[in-house]
């Protein structure tokens, strides 16, 4: 029976196929996420963190990041605290009294969850008071949603959960003043912008109380291009190298030392050569696989596999293996 061992081939054949594209697709989407991981480790550094404060936070321009680092309190909270209301919070009972806290359990609890990249608290230069930062990283500006309407919901969820963990009841001036930074990857231009709240007066004079200024958002944008290190770009220089895919690990570490002045310890370094090897890795992948859509719609548009093989510079077999794996193996 011929025709049922050779549709058995093509079924076993099929099967392999799908298995090595299935593994290629989860290896690469652990690579993402591997990166994607050491972003944050990266950024949350407190010395990059002070870094960015200086520049986005009023109260901390013109400070030496080195003085503001002190103010960040505790370890930044990284991919663990849920954005979905009814989750960002967890209470907890601790001598017969109920504490409200953010929720830190294990992620493997509410596996699927959307949560905030970091999150951390900054005391003012007061001593007293405290505003919530929540940092997030973009490998680029979404197409499915407008990142605005996304920070707006963030910033907004940034203050609702506040209730009952940092003030209670109807005690709302002791609300935290809240900002929400993105930062943007494979950007057109550098570019950076504050939304924030305004009051316009439509009629009379009147001074409304209360705080226009809780409510922060900073979107900024970084171009593939490293710009000049000067005062306008000095934040977009920093981020631009920490999360460059073509700078070295040490061209990163010479810039952060030579021209931000930031020590490099032992986990910065960790930091920035893991990134850097999953970085290069990510490359070679989307050049084999733009190199191979390449080499199929050749092959489509009715190009032999020996003219293929000549312009592409790879072996006839090369070639052949190469288009078989883009064929689907049954109809």
């Amino acid at each position: 029976m011929p025709f049922v061992s050779d549709l058995y081939f093509l079924i076993r054949k099929r099967g392999r196929t799908v298995n090595t594209l299935l593994r290629n697709t989860v290896n690469a989407a652990d690579t993402d996420a591997q990166y994607d991981e050491k972003v944050k480790q990266l950024l949350s550094n407190k010395i990059i963190l002070a870094h960015i404060l200086v520049k986005t936070v009023d109260e901390f321009q013109g400070m030496n990041p080195k003085d503001v680092v002190s103010y960040i309190e505790g370890a930044p909270f990284i991919s663990v605290v849920p954005v979905e209301p009814g989750l960002t919070n967890m209470a907890i009972e601790k001598d017969g009294q109920r504490i409200v806290g953010l929720n830190t359990e294990n992620a493997e609890i509410n596996e699927g969850l959307i949560r905030f990249d970091i999150i951390f608290y900054v005391r003012m230069k007061d001593g007293v008071s405290q505003i919530i930062i929540n940092l997030e990283a973009q490998k680029d500006e979404p197409t499915n949603y407008h990142i605005l309407n996304r920070a707006v919901f963030y910033v907004s969820r940034l203050v609702s959960s506040q209730k009952e963990r940092d003030f209670v009841k109807t005690n709302y001036n002791d609300i935290r003043r809240v900002f929400s930074i993105w930062v943007c990857m494979n950007m057109e231009e550098n570019c950076m912008d504050y939304v924030h709240l305004t009051d316009d007066k439509l009629l009379g004079s009147y001074s409304w109380k209360g705080g226009l200024d809780l409510l922060n958002i900073v979107l900024i944008g970084i171009s593939n291009e490293l710009p000049e290190h000067d005062d306008k770009y000095e934040l977009h220089r920093l981020l631009s190298t920490l999360l460059s895919m073509e700078l070295s690990v040490n061209e990163k570490l010479s810039i952060m030392e030579n021209e931000y002045n930031i020590p490099v310890d032992d986990r910065i370094r960790e930091d920035v050569s893991a990134m850097c090897n999953l970085s290069q890795g990510i490359l070679e992948k989307g050049e084999a696989k733009g190199e191979a859509k390449i080499i199929f719609k050749m092959y489509e548009k009715g190009y032999t596999i020996e003219q293929i093989a000549d312009v592409a510079e790879k072996s006839v077999e090369e070639v052949k293996t190469m288009i078989a794996k883009k064929k689907p193996v049954l109809a």
